[in-house]
């Protein structure tokens, strides 16, 4: 029983008949002896009679919950339709009955009421120095379309740990979601007598520092090899946090590293389209939390890589937030956004508001060839701005971050229309291709998934000592170079279904610049062969009794 009720070992009926003897399980499974393959079908089968989302994101819990090798194998192979229900907006829902469901406990809970307790907490897990490849937490106070959901928020973790072992062969038996309670500002938790995390505000200021501080050396001390990424902080901590680590260690912050460099990658498609190179860009960003900056922070470093001084390179971006167009005098800049804050005498005389210098107003003087929406304002780029940039730019390309579709500055279809058919364009949104005049666009989808499994792969398998901008920006132009982009109406990044080989590529790509930047910690031969070995594949081992 204890082999049946543990998830890495538990076969199910795949269980062969030498086994079911050493391991005292006859009489406790069905006769039958079913293939791996035949448990995928079923599982699928069962998956697809489910009547809603919601539903579907409970079952693959469960049986992520009762047998690792069978999850991961089935969520492999149908990543493009199950990425959104084990990530996304479905976990959210989920997230939201978090405490009303009884579910297996699953990696480490650390309590800002316990700070002492965090060496304690990684001790009872049991794991030691060299077992560990990847430690990925969050303190869920922004999750994409919930914002602040408490201690639910360790389904974040363990939604982004099941696509790097599913996509990116990262060992589930090597990784740790780690959940940072530090309180919730939600009165719906604080009020709810089932609420099962820290009921009180959300604790910040030296006491948030410190309790971070003590969590990183924890994990540096425990797991001296291991990445460190971060899920889902609001902006200000996500990026002191990175700025103060980024050079000390091997760390990531998916929401603004990742999602810089998946729009990096659109980017550099959209050049090859054009036959143009990123540094002459004009590019407006509407929304400048942690997205919109890291964004800029990615294609600024890609600009400087190709040869612009860094200082010019940031004068390529313009960011409008609520307060309007960020400038000099703009009295509440954070500092992160502080490097893109335009002259104020730039525009003295641009057309103002209540709330300054508009989107619409700045992509009018500014004439951007490239436009981010990373605002969740819906159908914030209006027709008529859409045709004032199309009016300067040919080809005009939209960088839709916006997520889910009723928060999307625009759609792809308006988008196409408006531009005549010239628009090119990524997502945060799955669309369905669209056609126009006769012609059928395929919408590229800025999926974080492309870059973040691939990324963890790659540092894990040369030991990177840290994360550069250059790991980055190589891992960008790998999954820009998997699509072909010269036909009319070609996605400008790949699909998901076959995120594995993807991920490949990418870490390849990431290994080749770590070692050409001397931050790699092994010495490999051949890079290929390399990932190869160390990729984990979802099948089943023998079990001995012992």
């Amino acid at each position: 029983m204890d082999v049946l009720n543990s998830p890495v070992l538990n076969k199910g009926a795949a269980f062969p008949l030498a086994e079911r003897k050493a391991l005292g399980l006859s009489g406790l499974l069905p006769p039958e002896i079913s293939s791996l393959e035949t448990q995928v079908s079923r599982a699928y089968l069962q998956y697809q009679q489910l009547p809603d989302a919601v539903s579907k994101n409970v079952y693959l819990t469960a049986l992520h919950d009762r047998n690792e090798v069978l999850f991961h194998r089935l969520f492999a192979e149908h990543l493009q339709e199950m990425i959104p229900i084990v990530n996304d907006l479905t976990v959210g829902l989920a997230m939201e009955q978090y405490q009303h469901e009884s579910r297996r406990p699953r990696g480490v809970y650390l309590s800002i009421d316990d700070i002492d307790g965090i060496e304690e907490a990684f001790t009872n897990f049991g794991a030691s120095a060299g077992d560990i490849d990847l430690v990925l937490a969050t303190d869920a106070e922004q999750i994409l379309g919930l914002g602040d959901w408490g201690v639910g928020g360790i389904e974040v973790s363990i939604g982004k740990l099941a696509i790097c072992s599913s996509a990116g062969g990262i060992d589930p038996n090597r990784v740790i979601p780690v959940m940072l309670d530090v309180g919730t500002n939600r009165e719906a938790l604080l009020q709810d007598p089932t609420y099962i995390g820290n009921r009180h505000p959300r604790i910040r200021g030296e006491q948030y520092d410190r309790f971070i501080e003590t969590y990183v050396e924890a994990v540096r001390r425990r797991f001296p090899l291991a990445l460190l990424q971060w899920e889902d902080l609001a902006p200000p901590n996500g990026r002191r946090i990175l700025d103060k680590y980024r050079a000390q260690m091997c760390t990531f912050n998916d929401d603004m590293q990742g999602t810089g460099a998946i729009c990096l990658a659109a980017a550099i498609s959209a050049a090859r389209v054009r036959g143009t190179r990123l540094h002459t860009e004009r590019i407006v960003v509407f929304g400048a939390g942690a997205a919109g900056i890291g964004v800029a922070d990615q294609m600024a470093s890609a600009m400087v890589a190709e040869g612009l001084p860094e200082q010019e390179a940031r004068k390529r971006f313009w960011l409008v937030d609520q307060q309007g167009l960020l400038t000099t005098e703009t009295t509440d800049l954070k500092d992160h956004q502080v490097p893109y804050a335009r002259p104020a005498r730039e525009s003295s005389r641009w057309k103002r508001t209540a709330s300054g210098v508009g989107l619409a107003e700045v992509v009018r003087n500014v004439q951007p060839t490239v436009l981010v929406g990373a605002s969740n304002v819906s159908q914030a780029f209006t027709s008529a701005i859409v045709d004032d940039m199309a009016s300067h730019t040919e080809r005009p390309v939209f960088l839709i971050l916006s997520r889910p579709q009723l928060h999307a500055e625009a759609s792809p279809a308006d988008l196409i229309s408006w531009t005549g058919g010239n628009a090119l364009i990524a997502t945060g949104n799955l669309y369905s291709p669209f056609t126009y005049n006769g012609l059928t666009y395929v919408i590229a989808q800025l999926s974080n998934a492309l870059i973040s499994p691939g990324l963890a792969l790659g540092a894990v398998v040369c030991r990177a000592t840290r994360i550069s901008d250059g790991m980055l920006a190589a891992a960008a132009s790998a999954v820009s170079s998997l699509v072909t982009v010269r036909h009319q109406g070609a996605s400008l990044l790949p699909h998901l279904d076959d995120l594995r080989l993807g991920s490949k590529v990418v870490a390849a790509a990431v290994i080749e610049a770590a070692r050409a930047e001397g931050i790699a910690g092994v010495k490999i031969g051949s890079i290929e062969r390399q990932i190869d070995s160390l990729m984990w594949q979802p099948a089943y081992s023998p079990i001995a009794a012992i």
